[in-house]
């Protein structure tokens, strides 16, 4: 990856907290807990990003850190089923920043060599820090994309 994709790819990254709260902003209680037509509600996907982002900020740490780092996949439809509730969003959204904050701060500061590291992901295999970056840098986006759907915003 160029140095110029890699930057955009890193303010994307860094606003995908702003797109998702963007997309949340003055969101009702019913609107909360409507689907988007694929079976996901605006609550599930706030949760998600929570969980989402904690475990992006564990990966990204692990194929810095350690040699040949194994990165393992877990049951986003499973977490987001059994995990939800009625839980109120804004601890999941503040975990969600503050993972991302925390991250771009690592983003920062890696060298050339520290974006060639590759590790292996349980479920896909390859997975190196350019993909980290590539998947990320969108996930915020999509699923503020996604809470608009399912409001009749988009």
């Amino acid at each position: 990856m160029e140095a110029d994709e890699r930057a955009l790819l890193i303010r994307k990254y860094r606003d995908g907290y702003r797109a998702v709260m963007a997309a949340l902003e003055d969101i009702t209680d019913e609107e909360l807990d409507r689907s988007d037509g694929d079976g996901w509600t605006p609550r599930q996907i706030a949760h998600h990003l929570a969980d989402s982002e904690m475990m992006s900020a564990i990966r990204i740490r692990r194929l810095l850190a350690e040699p040949k780092p194994v990165l393992y996949g877990y049951d986003e439809k499973g977490f987001a089923e059994r995990l939800t509730g009625d839980r109120p969003i804004e601890p999941s959204l503040q975990a969600m920043r503050w993972a991302r904050e925390t991250c771009a701060q690592l983003l920062d500061r890696m060298t050339e060599g520290d974006w060639r590291i590759v590790g292996t992901h349980s479920e896909s295999g390859r997975y190196g820090t350019e993909d980290w970056l590539r998947i990320y840098a969108a996930h915020g986006h999509e699923h503020a994309d996604q809470i608009s759907r399912a409001r009749g915003k988009s």
